[in-house]
């Protein structure tokens, strides 16, 4: 569905060319980690997609949180080093945008 699709390797890509805002092991400020963060913000735009098509069935669902949950284990192993970090302003920023562009491949490929 959205994991073996060309734009999810095109936006991999995108990660590794950025990892340079993840170097240096630098920590942002607050107890929200990396991996909260990718976690909190995957679930909610995969949440923000069910009730945005309310016509999508269980085995059509099931399958878009298994793609999901492959996201945010793709996500944890290439930022491994710093998963358990807060994130900086600018780590922060690059993860909503990321994200975002996530949510605009699951919204693709169910339309």
């Amino acid at each position: 569905m959205v994991v073996e699709s060309d734009g999810y390797i095109a936006l991999i890509e995108y990660l590794v060319e950025r990892l340079s805002l993840f170097e240096g092991h630098q920590q942002g400020p607050g107890s929200l980690t990396i991996e909260d963060l990718v976690s909190e913000r995957v679930a909610s735009s995969l949440m923000t997609l069910c009730e945005q098509n309310p016509q999508l069935d269980a085995t059509l669902r099931f399958v878009m949180m298994q793609e999901a949950d492959a996201v945010v284990a793709d996500l944890e192993e290439v930022l491994s080093a710093v998963w358990l970090q807060a994130p900086t302003e600018p780590q922060l920023a690059f993860l909503n945008e990321f994200i975002d562009l996530i949510k605009n491949l699951f919204d693709s490929s169910i339309n």
